[in-house]
C-alpha cells in the first residue's frame, strides 16, 4: 500500500524553478519529521530537505549545502501535505525524488525514515 504520494515532476531546463508535493493521507503532520531524499542514476539516496515541527506547529528545517537558497521545504497542515520548492535547477539535480516520514525526531539518515513513495523523476536538461 502506498502511504506517502509524490507529485510535481518533470523536465525542464536549466534555471527553470518546479514545485514537489507529497501527500501524507492520514498523518498530522505537527510532530511528524518528513524529508526529502533524491538519487541520481548510479549514485546512492542522499537527503535534500527535513522538516520537523513542534506542537505548536513552529518548523525547523535542514538543507545541505548542495540545495541552499535554491529548495525551500513547507507544509499545508490543512491538506496533510508538505511541498519542495526547487528555484535555478541545475543539471546535477537530476534525479528520482522521494519523500518520506519519520515518527521520530529530525534526522538526515536515510534508515530513519518509517514510511516512503514511490519517486517522482525530476530532469534539468543545459
Amino acid at each position: 500500500q502506498v502511504q506517502l504520494v509524490e507529485s510535481g515532476g518533470g523536465s525542464v531546463q536549466a534555471g527553470d524553478s518546479l514545485r514537489l508535493s507529497c501527500a501524507a493521507p492520514g498523518r498530522t503532520l505537527s510532530m511528524y519529521t518528513m524529508g526529502w531524499f533524491r538519487q541520481a542514476p548510479g549514485k546512492e539516496r542522499v537527503v535534500v530537505s527535513t522538516i520537523t515541527w513542534s506542537r505548536w506547529s513552529t518548523s525547523t528545517a535542514y538543507y545541505p549545502d548542495s540545495v541552499k537558497d535554491r529548495f525551500t521545504i513547507s507544509r499545508d497542515n490543512a491538506k496533510n501535505t508538505v511541498y519542495l520548492q526547487m528555484n535555478s535547477l541545475k543539471p546535477e539535480d537530476t534525479a528520482v525524488y522521494y519523500c518520506a516520514l519519520r515518527t521520530g525526531t529530525r534526522s538526515t539518515e536515510e534508515a530513519d525514515y518509517d514510511t516512503w513513495g514511490r519517486g517522482t523523476q525530476v530532469t534539468v536538461s543545459s
